[in-house]
């Protein structure tokens, strides 16, 4: 794929404590390389990587349509000094990876204050995410075991993976499986017919929200944006815009 050549943008971001492993976890889903060197993210990072999304029906056959998209992946610090910084972007990403490391009992309870954070600063009230416990690799390390990282997940009602930057295992699954859910819902919201304007005259402004009502933008077919209205969880209205629109706004 080419620049521009995509169907839709998709920001992913990739948030928990320091030294968890987000920056080479994202380092190997993206060049598939593991570096060994512990480097500390200051402020927020990204990386990109194309894929090829193949949609699929809710029995898990295919659908036969696919959708280049160009993923941006967000990395941010875990360090509390950069918290104001890295929360103002959890309005922008569209799906999160929460991270901790297996081999930190600490990182592991902090997931619930991360999970606090994104209920109130992300773009609905629950947004879409993905429980991942890295360093599987470490296994002699190991401090939180698989059954507690689980029952956390269930609870939260999102998906869990074990990964390891270092051998590159389910590292793919797992921002796949995120970018799956993340698609679902644009589906959702783009086959879903207009709905009535709320002033009864044919027309809103694009800045205008109703109470309860969150916006956010991305890219879709043929590299229209979209502005996407959201009430709570679900996206219910995705409406064309142009980039001066935007900048306007």
């Amino acid at each position: 794929m080419t620049d521009g050549d995509y169907d839709y943008l998709i920001k992913l971001l990739a948030l928990g404590d320091s030294g968890v492993g987000k920056t080479t976890f994202l380092y190997r889903y993206t060049d598939n390389k593991f570096n060994p060197k512990f480097i500390t993210t200051v402020g927020i990072d990204f990386r990109e990587k194309r894929v090829v999304y193949t949609a699929s029906n809710p029995n898990g056959t295919t659908t036969g349509k696919t959708f280049k998209v160009h993923l941006q992946l967000w990395d941010t610090a875990g360090q509390e000094r950069f918290r104001s910084l890295t929360t103002a972007f959890f309005r922008d990403a569209m799906g999160f990876l929460l991270m901790f490391d297996l081999t930190s009992q600490q990182s592991f309870l902090n997931v619930r204050n991360w999970m606090s954070q994104l209920q109130a600063n992300a773009y609905c009230e629950n947004p879409d995410i993905v429980l991942v416990g890295n360093k599987a690799d470490l296994a002699d390390q190991r401090e939180v075991q698989e059954k507690q990282a689980k029952e956390l997940a269930d609870k939260y009602g999102i998906p869990y993976f074990e990964t390891s930057a270092a051998t590159g295992a389910e590292v793919d699954k797992a921002v796949i499986t995120l970018l799956d859910l993340v698609m679902k819902r644009m589906e959702q919201c783009v086959d879903k017919p207009p709905a009535e304007p709320a002033n009864g005259n044919g027309a809103t402004k694009l800045g205008e929200a109703q109470p309860n009502e969150k916006k956010f933008f991305v890219r879709g077919p043929s590299s229209q944006l979209f502005s996407v209205k959201t009430t709570a969880a679900f996206i219910h209205e995705a409406s064309p815009v142009t980039v001066m629109q935007v900048i306007l706004q």
